[in-house]
């Protein structure tokens, strides 16, 4: 039957968003699977969803999908149209017959049988139900035995509805199949509350809506539980209870379309505000439960709508408008209604009705109706059916029980043997396993004293590189302090520069904890000190470095190193003169796949031809170094100087 959607917060919006959502949501005639069954694989979709059903099953090229299709919407329509939904199904029976697919015929029946049985044409749906039987698999049968039970229902026959019920609950043991059990549960949840017996109604009714929801999926079978549950709730004088039921309910068919339910759970909330007192609420529920049912076009609906106007007019105290409504309903059920249940509760009104006004003898024929109605109903023999279904009911979960019992005794044997046995394997991976972790143990000790011994000849190398390039910056040093010339003077002063800033490289490597990167940031720190102090400047320029942490391998560093020297060494020297007071921006920053190099000074500026075109070594140095890092050079001298240096974030070659 027909699902509810448990997430009612995205219903409006679902239903506003209408066939362009749930078309490419249920059928897709590019996908393998053409069909999303609604109610089944998904209740994704809005209040359109028949419009949707209608256009897509002439469409699909596949016969059992093609059936499918026409079958939900025959059988859904029956919701909101019966002589639509007979429609659809006259068409199924057609092509089935065309085709001739006997099971798909048989479903169609299913379906038809439950259009017929709303029709009132009770003795029409018994008789295509048992054809049906004939047909259609094993699985359809839960479905066949809750229609079944429908018809006995309707006729007042509740012994007979509830051994259909029990039918289908042993055939969802048999499949395994909680959507029949739950089905099964419901309709005797809805037996015992037409016999007035409330408490086991509200058991099974529980029961039903626990396995519905434990499905994820749930459908209209749900729905009609919610109402039959809020009915046991309102029969106990649980009203708050009810109500939650009732809304629950209310909210799932205004979002389908459930006209059918609608007016039943519209009719149970007459009752409802009558008890609360609550008289124009309960108008405003009586005529909602009349519309749906005359849009449904369910003489069935419509006849127990006026009757439950009749009722609230009675508690009201209106006898002549409660007269006027129980007129009504038996008016729309006529003599061969068949539904003793309801026109007892009609004629019990109406004698109600007519003693509050004195007429007495009409009073007098009606409650002999009732009587003549309710022996029909409420017969010793089906109150004693019932009874023992619900003994039987309760010793068949008892013997489950049981052999479950058995069953699950028996797996844990076979789990204790499983166990022992695992347990045994283990033992012995474990003694494996500790003798391969021991041997491991041993290689890793041997591998940690070698790589211990490689990182401190690695280091040692680091520092004697260091000491080594230390020595040649002193003997430039020694050098320089007898060479009069100021140009070769300046030429060795820089080239003691460069070799420091090498050896700077060199201690960070044996000093730091890695031996293969150069943390960038710190090292610029001890380099630009160093040069800035070198030309006595640190009380007249200052360096502003703007870079985060950055680590390159020892190659790259020392180029970038050798750059950045020759850069701000230049600035040192031309950007500044006179004891000019300044500032050098330096930055190296990671783009994507790119490394910058920026370095700037707000000094006076120096011509281009000097870093470009010069004939001086650092000039030359600069262009071989951004060369060999595959890089570009951009030179801006307005303002000041700034150098720029793109290069790949990768080793040059």
């Amino acid at each position: 039957m027909i699902a509810l959607y448990k997430k009612f917060g995205h219903a409006f919006i679902l239903s506003f968003l209408g066939l362009s959502f749930s078309y490419g949501q249920l059928v897709d005639l590019n996908s393998d699977h053409p069909y999303k069954r609604v109610f089944v694989d998904t209740d994704n979709f809005g209040a359109s969803y028949l419009d949707t059903l209608e256009q897509g099953y002439h469409k699909v090229k596949t016969d059992s999908v093609q059936f499918s299709i026409l079958n939900d919407l025959a059988y859904y329509w029956h919701t909101r149209n019966l002589n639509t939904a007979m429609a659809f199904t006259k068409k199924g029976l057609e092509l089935t017959s065309i085709k001739k697919d006997l099971v798909w015929h048989g479903r169609f029946q299913l379906t038809q049988g439950a259009i017929l049985l709303r029709m009132e044409k009770l003795d029409s749906a018994q008789n295509v139900l048992e054809l049906a039987k004939t047909k259609v698999h094993l699985s359809d049968l839960p479905f066949l035995n809750t229609q079944m039970g429908y018809v006995f229902e309707r006729r007042g026959q509740l012994d007979k509805a509830a051994d259909y019920a029990l039918k289908t609950l042993n055939l969802g043991e048999k499949l395994n199949s909680d959507k029949a059990k739950a089905m099964a549960y419901s309709d005797l949840s809805n037996l015992f509350w037409k016999q007035a017996k409330f408490e086991s109604g509200l058991e099974y009714g529980l029961r039903s809506l626990k396995l519905f929801e434990a499905l994820g999926i749930t459908d209209l079978d749900y729905d009609f539980t919610l109402y039959v549950t809020g009915n046991n709730y309102l029969a106990l004088g649980d009203y708050e209870k009810a109500r939650k039921y009732y809304e629950h309910s209310i909210i799932i068919g205004e979002r389908y379309g459930f006209y059918n339910n609608l007016s039943d759970v519209y009719i149970s909330l007459v009752d409802l505000y009558s008890y609360l007192n609550e008289y124009e609420n309960a108008l405003e529920a009586g005529r909602n439960a009349v519309k749906y049912a005359e849009l449904l076009e369910n003489n069935f609906m419509v006849m127990r709508a006026w009757l439950s106007i009749g009722k609230m007019h009675n508690k009201r105290g209106n006898c002549a408008e409660a007269i006027k409504g129980l007129r009504k309903s038996i008016n729309v059920a006529t003599v061969d209604f068949g539904d003793a249940y309801y026109l007892s509760d009609v004629y019990y009104e109406l004698g109600r009705a007519y003693a509050k006004k004195m007429e007495y003898e009409n009073a007098y024929k009606a409650f002999s109706v009732y009587d003549s109605l309710k022996k029909e109903v409420f017969t010793a023999e089906a109150d004693l059916r019932i009874s023992q279904l619900r003994t039987e009911f309760d010793v068949a979960q008892k013997e489950g029980m049981i052999v479950l019992q058995q069953t699950q005794i028996k797996k844990q044997q076979t789990r204790q043997h499983l166990i022992i046995i695992i347990t045994v394997l283990l033992l012995l991976l474990l003694l494996l396993a500790y003798k391969a972790i021991s041997n491991n143990i041993k290689k890793n000790k041997l591998l940690q004293n070698k790589n211990a011994e490689k990182e401190f000849l690695l280091k040692e190398i680091h520092h004697r590189v260091k000491n080594n390039l230390e020595i040649v910056s002193s003997l430039l040093s020694l050098q320089a302090a007898r060479i009069v010339d100021p140009k070769i003077l300046d030429a060795m002063e820089q080239s003691q520069q460069r070799v420091h800033s090498m050896g700077m490289i060199h201690q960070k490597l044996y000093l730091g904890e890695k031996l293969a990167t150069v943390e960038m940031k710190d090292y610029f720190i001890d380099l630009t000190d160093y040069i800035i102090h070198s030309y006595g400047k640190n009380d007249l320029v200052t360096v502003n470095l703007e870079m985060n942490e950055l680590e390159l391998d020892v190659d790259m560093a020392i180029s970038i190193g050798l750059i950045v020297n020759e850069l701000i060494t230049n600035s040192l020297k031309y950007a500044f003169p006179d004891d000019r007071k300044g500032s050098i921006h330096l930055a190296l920053k990671e783009k994507a796949d790119l490394f910058v190099l920026e370095v700037s000074d707000n000094g006076i500026g120096i011509a281009s031809d000097k870093l470009v075109d010069g004939t001086g070594f650092g000039t030359h140095l600069v262009d071989l170094l951004v060369k060999q890092l595959d890089g570009k050079m951009i030179l801006v001298t307005d303002q000041g100087t700034s150098v720029c240096i793109q290069f790949q974030n990768t080793k040059a070659a």
